[in-house]
């Protein structure tokens, strides 16, 4: 049941995408250019995203566990540290480059677009490659000498 809870979320979240034009990645470059033929429509598509969430998750917390699952899988660290600022402006660099996130990159895939059949092999390759590289990372021991 949970598998096709996913399934079904990740359907509407991709609807979303769609209707919202988000899949197109002219539409997040051109929010992105603000110097030329700015769009602010994306602006309001995760505006209308963070109230959703922010009122999604609410009503969520006052459950003692989710609805499919035993406990909420919540992150273990809050720690702002060199691999999740790097990572975050590898995606964002990538974003503004490609005008891509994973989520919309999957919902165009059927329009066949190059820049589309370009940009998911290399998403995934990079997925790959990061978990390659961090595995043996993390095995290492931290140096405490500080």
């Amino acid at each position: 049941m949970r598998a096709v809870a996913g399934l079904l979320s990740g359907l509407i979240f991709g609807l979303g995408l769609v209707i919202s034009g988000m899949s197109d990645p002219a539409k997040v470059l051109n929010f992105l250019d603000l110097a030329g033929h700015w769009d602010p429509s994306l602006a309001f598509v995760m505006g209308g995203a963070t109230v959703t969430a922010f009122a999604g998750y609410r009503l969520a917390w006052r459950r003692p566990a989710p609805l499919l699952g035993a406990r909420y899988d919540l992150p273990a660290s809050t720690r702002i540290d060199r691999p999740l600022v790097a990572g975050s402006l590898l995606f964002g660099i990538g974003w503004g480059i490609g005008g891509f996130c994973p989520g919309p990159a999957w919902t165009a895939l059927p329009l066949l677009d190059p820049g589309t059949l370009a940009f998911l092999p290399a998403m995934l390759l990079g997925l790959w490659l990061g978990t390659r590289i961090k595995r043996p990372l993390a095995s290492r021991p931290k140096d405490t000498t500080g």
